[in-house]
């Protein structure tokens, strides 16, 4: 058996979180009816960009804690310097702020909050148990919206639908707390509450749809994949349990962007947005996705 030890650069991107904003801005843009198609690879772009240099900074300010905690991530193995994480970080913030100014300016100001909101986290949200989880909920809610943004006149009408990645990411971020010294029954209490208030929301959207077989079907498919494991991290919420649902619960985020994309565009959008999912799970068996 080849022991494969994954490139420092591209594992320090996370590459299966990555495609997963993909599936953010295609939900997105079916929600803005699949107008303006000439402005989607951008968006696409500066969804990508943005997300991506959010974990690299996000592991440029954790690198002393890292070195305790996380020795064998890129930065405190040595494998990445700190000032070239730095350096690479910011540069995939700006060119995703910049991909997202070559399609209107709804969209630069979204990719602007989501820079913003970026660093917030990383520097501070990450810190506050109450603060954080909303925080990183509010920047990918903004991904979705950024694919709207495609059409700015779709985000007055449609810009609610957000909630749903709000609450869903705020799940598994509040979860994530406890991915290395476990965590409290409370905090995965409030991940599964949330959890559900998602799952409730998006069944909403699904049966409201012309296409809610379809849609009702992977909104199926996303429960059963995140569901037992939150309820079995609320259980028993030791490190190992927390690691895997909050696994489940990253790469599941196509599929809550799949529902959205069936029910606006089709069960053929749908499946677009789920060859993310493939892509996502054969790239989570090369890198880490936490």
């Amino acid at each position: 058996m080849i022991d494969y030890t994954p490139p420092a650069y591209v594992t320090l991107l996370r590459p299966a979180n990555v495609t997963t904003a993909f599936a953010d801005v295609l939900a997105g843009f079916a929600i803005a009816g699949l107008h303006n198609r000439p402005v989607l690879p951008w968006l696409l772009a500066a969804g990508a960009c943005l997300y991506a240099g959010g974990v690299v900074l996000n592991d440029f300010f954790d690198r002393d804690v890292d070195r305790v905690e996380r020795p064998e991530r890129p930065i405190p193995s040595g494998r990445v310097s700190p000032g070239a994480a730095a350096t690479l970080g910011s540069a995939l913030l700006a060119a995703g702020v910049l991909a997202a100014a070559q399609a209107n300016l709804a969209a630069l100001s979204i990719a602007g909050a989501i820079a913003a909101l970026v660093l917030l986290y990383d520097i501070w949200g990450k810190h506050d148990p109450v603060a954080g989880p909303a925080n990183m909920a509010l920047c990918r809610a903004c991904n979705l919206l950024l694919g709207v943004a495609a059409v700015p006149d779709a985000l007055r009408d449609q810009w609610p639908i957000a909630v749903i990645p709000f609450l869903y990411i705020a799940a598994v971020t509040a979860l994530s707390r406890g991915e290395v010294h476990g965590g409290r029954t409370g905090s995965a209490t409030f991940a599964l509450v949330s959890l559900s208030a998602a799952l409730s929301a998006l069944a909403v959207v699904a049966f409201r749809a012309g296409q809610a077989l379809v849609a009702g079907i992977v909104l199926a498919l996303l429960v059963w994949r995140v569901v037992p494991p939150f309820v079995e991290a609320r259980r028993v919420p030791e490190p190992q349990r927390i690691r895997h649902a909050v696994k489940r619960g990253v790469l599941s985020l196509v599929l809550v962007n799949a529902v959205i994309g069936t029910a606006y565009a089709g069960p053929a959008y749908g499946a677009l947005i789920l060859a993310t999912a493939v892509a996502a799970a054969l790239l989570a068996r090369l890198f880490p996705v936490t």
